[in-house]
């Protein structure tokens, strides 16, 4: 079975800076740590996107110091955030297409991975998939003889978040076009971008995002569009168990540090007793 960790939007700043009061590089470093900890036999570390809140060279050696870190290949995808070029020039590994979009194909046990370059050039946040890239992946859903797995930046729907609905992937229509004719055999679409934990299903493809790295969007589908709020919910990582009959995901809140106990009653505890304590808070029988 394939398995993969999804990271995104992890918002880097140089210099230790912090973001919004919050350090990004130690909450990505934390990650790296439970990775490597909890999940050292994944196939693959795949960052949908805005590694980098401001898109500059220091930050992107930031980047590169923390991934090298990972004891397993590593995809970088683009966010609205990230800046192309620096990227490709500064973070080593990163694929491009024949266009220069970073885009490329991966083939597993589970099928085919597409890797989407949905970035579209300031000054707007949302994504766009002009025809360049529509070309590239026309071509790989038509020569994909299994499953396929798509993982992006921007999601290709509306989502009930009025502020992030209207920076989503702008030309979705045009986009889906080209998935219509191999939706039976597409599996499902990752992407980042919202800072939410939000699963579903669009035109027949299932799809998942997560929350962020350092920051997260906050459960709020009454703003208006000219308001994104923001919360500090726990920082996430999924982890993606795969075959070509289906698709687990799993959210981990690495940084939790509450405690754990065993579910089942010990042996010679009365049963009553045990779960109406631990369910007070007194965890004094988990000794």
């Amino acid at each position: 079975m394939l398995k993969f960790i999804q990271l995104t939007d992890i918002h880097l700043i140089d210099g230790g800076r912090r973001l919004y009061g919050v350090s990004p590089e130690s909450r990505l470093h934390a990650a790296i740590d439970s990775i490597n900890r909890e999940h050292d036999d994944a196939d693959f570390v795949v960052f949908t996107g805005d590694q980098a809140h401001w898109g500059n060279e220091a930050t992107y050696r930031v980047l590169t110091d923390a991934i090298a870190r990972l004891n397993m290949p590593v995809k970088v995808l683009m966010g609205n955030h990230d800046h192309r070029e620096t990227m490709i020039r500064m973070v080593p590994g990163v694929e491009t297409d024949e266009n220069g979009f970073v885009q490329s194909v991966m083939e597993t046990e589970a099928g085919r991975c597409l890797f989407l370059d949905t970035k579209k050039e300031a000054p707007t946040d949302a994504g766009e998939y002009c025809p360049k890239r529509l070309g590239w992946l026309k071509q790989q859903l038509e020569t994909a003889d299994g499953p396929v797995l798509i993982l992006m930046h921007h999601p290709p729907l509306k989502l009930g978040l009025k502020g992030m609905d209207i920076i989503n992937l702008l030309d979705a229509e045009a986009f889906f076009d080209v998935l219509e004719p191999h939706v039976t055999k597409i599996r499902h679409i990752f992407f980042g971008h919202v800072h939410r934990p939000i699963f579903g299903n669009w035109r027949g493809i299932a799809f998942s995002s997560i929350r962020g790295l350092n920051h997260q969007l906050a459960l709020d589908l009454k703003a208006p569009e000219t308001s994104v709020p923001g919360n500090f919910e726990p920082p996430v990582y999924a982890v993606v168990l795969a075959d070509k009959d289906q698709v687990v995901t799993h959210m981990h809140e690495f940084m939790d540090r509450s405690p754990h106990f065993e579910l089942v009653t010990p042996e010679g505890v009365d049963g009553r007793d045990y779960s109406l304590n631990m369910r007070h808070g007194d965890w004094d029988r988990m000794a």
